[in-house]
């Protein structure tokens, strides 16, 4: 039950934040919001405040920010439809833009909480080489084969990709530079280590640029693996869907909240990358349609776009059906 409810209030945390961002820049803009609308489904809640009738529907699967002339012409001079290319791309993105901004906060708030990883040696794990080479704890790892290291990061990378078994190390204890050949051992997944644990430190400022930085990672790696689906490197078949979202979501609620916030920072950063992809349906299949107008110089109508998106709204649902079955069969059966 835990798992369910804690699934739930990330989905809906998201989508709020995803459907606001569409809100804020619509009115900013000018154009006339008719439903901004949390969830799927029948109403539960809802009340008009000034044009805009906000709800709450029973499925919390979803959520939509329903705009006048949107897939439609409007003559209204609040109608999206009428505003410039500039404007509706403005409109379109802002919802993966907030769930950027969301990931890059979690992030931020995630590693002023628990800290990040340094240079220095916290411990020293039994049965690796380092204890044996002559590291201690509290010694500040500075150069790696000649060469200076600022972050846990660049030792991780320095260790995983030599090509050779040892390692020269400068370490810095008492005050004093010392140099020592510490020996690799390679661990169950066939990568070199050499058996240490970085201290961690905490630091607002650092923070920050680690919240950064620790988003930019991951939109590199999702970006990859991306390209690995494209290329066929990866297979559709570990793609995952609700299903799979809610059962890692389970695995999270009992390693804490500091996995649980990484986890939702992920999903957030994978909404906003994902609905930026130029695919009918999506803010980015929407942004495409602006771009093709502006190279073509020839105005898609509303009427015609909104048909093309709604093809792509089912396909995406044959998908969700496609990737659940998966799950299904995957995590149950």
């Amino acid at each position: 039950m835990g798992t369910i409810v804690a699934a739930i209030l990330i989905f809906c945390l998201l989508i709020f934040v995803h459907e606001l961002g569409h809100f804020i820049a619509a009115k900013a803009c000018g154009v006339e919001v008719l439903e901004f609308s949390l969830g799927m489904g029948p109403r539960i809640i809802h009340f008009k405040k000034g044009e805009t009738e906000y709800s709450l529907r029973a499925l919390p699967i979803g959520g939509f920010c329903k705009m006048l002339g949107e897939d439609e012409d409007n003559p209204s001079p609040k109608s999206l439809n009428n505003k410039s290319a500039f404007k509706r791309g403005v409109v379109f993105g802002a919802g993966a833009f907030m769930n950027l901004i969301t990931a890059i906060v979690i992030m931020i708030g995630l590693t002023m909480a628990t800290g990040f990883p340094n240079t220095t040696v916290d411990s020293l794990a039994p049965g690796f080489p380092a204890s044996e080479a002559g590291l201690q704890k509290g010694d500040k790892i500075v150069k790696i084969n000649d060469k200076k290291v600022t972050s846990w990061d660049q030792i991780t990378e320095s260790v995983s990709q030599s090509r050779k078994s040892s390692i020269n190390l400068k370490v810095e204890r008492d005050k004093k530079e010392i140099t020592i050949n510490c020996p690799l051992k390679k661990d169950s997944s066939g990568q070199y280590k050499m058996g240490i644990s970085p201290a961690r430190e905490k630091s607002v400022i650092k923070s920050i640029g680690k919240g950064f930085t620790g988003t930019w990672d991951l939109t590199k790696r999702m970006f990859k693996v991306l390209g690995q689906l494209i290329t066929g490197q990866v297979s559709a078949k570990n793609l995952t869907g609700p299903v799979g979202i809610v059962v890692m979501v389970g695995a999270s609620v009992k390693s804490g909240l500091s996995t649980i916030a990484f986890l939702t920072a992920l999903i957030s950063l994978n909404l906003a990358i994902f609905n930026l992809l130029p695919l009918p349906a999506l803010d980015g299949g929407r942004i495409l349609f602006l771009i093709i107008n502006a190279v073509t110089k020839k105005e898609i109508s509303p009427e015609l776009e909104g048909k093309i998106h709604m093809i792509g709204l089912l396909l995406l649902f044959g998908l969700m059906i496609f990737v659940t079955i998966q799950d299904v069969g995957r995590f149950f059966l």
